[in-house]
């Protein structure tokens, strides 16, 4: 009996992680075509086809379900990335940002979010702290990639500086105008490498 209880119970956590899943999924969708401040928790539920009350079952509020789908879409990118490492996909720095660049693309409501938070977040307390911790993760990946025999105060320096410029190049020309959807692509990760390339050779000339 003991084994049958165990079982239906890990069977209920599994559905309520799903129903997590649905609505998280849905919340992606409108938070990656409309600023936040703009999403209601209704116009989630009607993207995720269930009712507003339940939604508050599983998220209190809009802040939580937002930070909730930043802090997917992070796992989602850190996971990508150490598969392609322990895949022997990534042997350099502008393998990495490649990847970084192309799950932006594919993920346009993840980076939509992330520059909300960057440019207007207004969260506080523990909200803050977790999607902090997400941003932090991110860096971290970029750490792990270019740490080489630079010391650590450099190597997070340089993690900045590309993590800012990837994302300004998202922001530059993710519409640049006349030119075709994949034009666009490999423009951007043109760029990208170009970015990846200047660090490597500024990491050098600080380190050597």
């Amino acid at each position: 009996m003991p084994k049958q209880r165990t079982t239906f119970a890990t069977l209920k956590e599994d559905e309520r992680k799903a129903r997590q899943r649905v609505i998280v999924d849905a919340a992606e969708r409108v938070f990656g075509k409309k600023p936040f401040e703009q999403v209601s928790m209704r116009e989630v539920a009607r993207e995720a086809g269930i009712a507003v009350s339940s939604i508050y079952r599983y998220f209190p509020d809009q802040q939580s379900l937002f930070v909730e789908a930043f802090v997917l879409g992070t796992r989602e990118i850190i996971n990508r990335v150490d598969q392609r490492i322990a895949a022997g996909r990534i042997s350099n720095l502008s393998d990495f940002v490649l990847i970084y660049i192309d799950f932006l693309i594919e993920h346009d409501h993840h980076f939509r979010m992330m520059t909300h938070f960057m440019l207007d977040g207004q969260l506080s307390g523990p909200l803050l702290e977790k999607l902090n911790e997400a941003a932090r993760s991110i860096l971290e990946q970029f750490d792990k990639i270019i740490a080489g025999d630079s010391k650590p105060e450099q190597t997070r320096l340089h993690s900045h500086a590309l993590f800012a410029a990837l994302n300004g190049i998202l922001i530059s020309f993710r519409n640049y105008p006349g030119r075709k959807p994949e034009e666009v692509r490999r423009h951007m990760e043109k760029l990208a490498g170009l970015a990846a390339h200047m660090c490597e050779s500024h990491l050098r000339s600080v380190t050597g």
